[in-house]
């Protein structure tokens, strides 16, 4: 019978814990989403797990054992309720791998956003910070556009969104 397992990984050791798993013939499911990361005062994006230290372990049951899992390089333990360990509905392992874009199999994480039009804002980072302005636009999916007052002259500003924050600056 074939479940899958829910397994917990050494801090950051899911690439580690997965190509060990997978060298011994384990069918292993590890999402991961494109995140944004500052890398020398510049901000760019990296990979990283969807679920930090946990991946997903495809067993059968009647083939294959659990033991040597445990005992793999990059796996702390394998998740257990009590003396049950944690099975994962097939349905969620699948609805995750649709989840998944096709061509990269990363997902991405939708932020609701809470910046409306005309909506007063501030700058909490970067070269504009602590300015207040007007939310115009967003402009791609992880920048917007603020109409800032610089030199007395309204100038739409094209800025990361994780810049800024609804509300004036106080």
């Amino acid at each position: 019978m074939l479940r899958w397992y829910l397994i917990l990984t050494k801090p950051c050791g899911e690439a580690l814990a997965r190509a060990n798993l997978e060298r011994q013939d384990f069918e292993v499911y590890l999402p991961r989403v494109a995140v944004a990361v500052r890398r020398q005062g510049r901000w760019c994006q990296s990979v990283a797990p969807l679920f930090p230290r946990y991946l997903f372990l495809h067993l059968n049951e009647g083939r294959q054992a659990l033991a040597p899992v445990r005992s793999s390089l990059g796996v702390s333990d394998v998740v257990r309720f009590g003396a049950h360990y944690a099975i994962v509905p097939d349905g969620i392992i699948q609805d995750l791998q649709k989840r998944a874009d096709p061509e990269t199999g990363l997902h991405r994480l939708a932020t609701p956003s809470a910046l409306v039009g005309g909506a007063p804002v501030r700058v909490a980072a970067g070269a504009f910070e602590g300015l207040s302005g007007v939310f115009e636009r967003h402009a791609g999916t992880d920048r917007v556009v603020v109409l800032l007052s610089l030199l007395g002259q309204e100038a739409a500003v094209h800025i990361p969104a994780e810049f800024v924050l609804p509300g004036r600056a106080a």
